[in-house]
């Protein structure tokens, strides 16, 4: 994953634990300088601990704090990461989450704007930025969920955000086409991550495993791979597909 003015860059948004830390990790790992975002000042510490597993490991990173919820932060991110690293091969928008899972009577309107505002306006907004400023060539890369294709009882306005974000990157990838730069999505399924083990109930975990094909839960290792492929030159011929990194959880 290099090109001949030297080491490609890639931007990770939420990278500071979790999928996201994994995916800066796994483009660090394929020859990428990485910028690795986070969003508050209290993750500060975990996004300078990505970075310092990478440089371990031989590479180059820097972690860069914006809150991608707000228009003028983000602005700021894209601008830090180039004058870092110069213009972005690849932009992995990871940032995501915050969703109260509770039954659309229950939902207020506070919870919908929240969770909108980071699945999926905040999504649009960094997907806009990096059409911006992306290489011709480069990689998009859009992190979804098994929720808009296996939706659950109270999961209604996280899983509408996701979808409004996969249409978000088909339709770029269709726009950016001409230029080389293709846009995929990665959908996870149920994830071993520190958010999961610490809001997801064991029963809920004992029923996505008995649903998945493969038996277990997946490691945000699992997913931080396929990025890394879809990232790769290997992938040049992909683009508007959804690839559901999940182990086989997947509607009928």
């Amino acid at each position: 994953m290099t090109r001949s003015t030297g080491p490609k860059t890639a931007l990770v948004t939420g990278a500071s634990q979790g999928i996201g830390a994994a995916i800066a990790e796994a483009l660090a790992a394929s020859g990428a300088q990485v910028v690795v975002n986070f969003p508050f000042a209290s993750e500060d510490e975990k996004a300078q601990q990505v970075v310092g597993r990478i440089e371990s490991a031989g590479g180059r990173a820097v972690a860069v704090k914006a809150d991608v919820t707000k228009a003028d932060e983000l602005e700021a991110l894209f601008a830090a990461a180039e004058e870092q690293f110069g213009q972005p091969d690849i932009v992995v928008s990871n940032a995501g989450g915050d969703a109260r899972i509770v039954p659309i009577v229950e939902t207020t309107e506070a919870d919908y704007d929240r969770t909108t505002n980071l699945n999926a306006k905040a999504a649009f907004f960094t997907l806009q930025h990096a059409a911006k400023r992306v290489r011709d060539g480069g990689r998009i890369i859009a992190i979804s969920s098994s929720t808009p294709s296996m939706p659950y009882i109270g999961c209604a306005v996280y899983a509408g955000a996701k979808a409004a974000t996969e249409i978000y990157a088909k339709v770029l990838a269709k726009e950016l086409g001409p230029r080389g730069v293709t846009v995929n999505i990665v959908s996870p399924g149920p994830t071993d991550t520190e958010t999961m083990r610490n809001t997801t109930p064991e029963d809920a975990k004992s029923r996505a495993i008995g649903m998945t094909p493969l038996g277990r839960l997946g490691e945000p290792t699992d997913i931080a791979d396929v990025v890394a492929f879809v990232a790769s030159d290997e992938a040049r011929w992909l683009t508007a597909q959804n690839i559901r990194a999940c182990g086989g959880l997947v509607s009928s």
